[in-house]
């Protein structure tokens, strides 16, 4: 990465100079604050092996670690569950919250190199989105992602990507998304 302020990532060029337009003809926004943009991107890995080995909640860590490309922090357990066997404080999983340049490298990585390595992959679920505008999306395989050396993994994990956006509803959010190329398929309609 170069000095600060002079490396612009690829996704955000493009969204400044032609994802931006391309949202004003189509809603026909009248305040250039009104454009939706992406505002974070949240990876949550949950291992539910870490009650029998601690290890295992720490090699997840190590590995969104790689993936993000900064420190994740530990989801810990509010409250004891005997069923469980898990105790308060104890730790279960890992999450990270990527904002402004990492965000997009990490979208660019996502879209271009992880999606198309999933095996099966028949686009994204259109009926992920919350009605707010964030978009939700599960990983089942985190070796899709290049920085995991599939050789040295010892158990695989699932993860989670949360994308959070400014806009209002969910067909500006999929526009926004559509427009980063994220793969929706084009013949399903959301709600059928």
């Amino acid at each position: 990465m170069a000095e600060a302020g002079k490396y612009t990532p690829r996704l955000k060029t493009e969204y400044n100079d032609v994802i931006r337009a391309k949202l004003v003809e189509e809603f026909g926004y009248k305040n250039p604050m009104e454009v939706p943009k992406l505002e974070k991107v949240v990876l949550n890995m949950g291992v539910g092996e870490a009650v029998n080995d601690r290890k295992k909640v720490q090699s997840a860590y190590e590995d969104l670690t790689l993936i993000a490309g900064q420190k994740p922090v530990y989801t810990i357990a509010r409250k004891s569950i005997a069923g469980f066997k898990v105790r308060e404080e104890m730790a279960l999983g890992a999450k990270v919250t990527l904002r402004k340049a990492r965000m997009y490298e990490f979208l660019d990585r996502l879209i271009t190199i992880a999606l198309p390595r999933v095996k099966d992959f028949r686009g994204l679920n259109p009926k992920s989105f919350d009605g707010l505008g964030n978009f939700a999306m599960g990983i089942k395989e985190h070796i899709v992602f290049p920085e995991i050396d599939y050789d040295k993994v010892d158990q695989i994990w699932g993860m989670d990507v949360i994308v959070c956006t400014s806009a209002r509803n969910n067909d500006e959010a999929r526009a926004l998304l559509k427009a980063f190329n994220f793969p929706f398929p084009a013949d399903k309609k959301p709600g059928s």
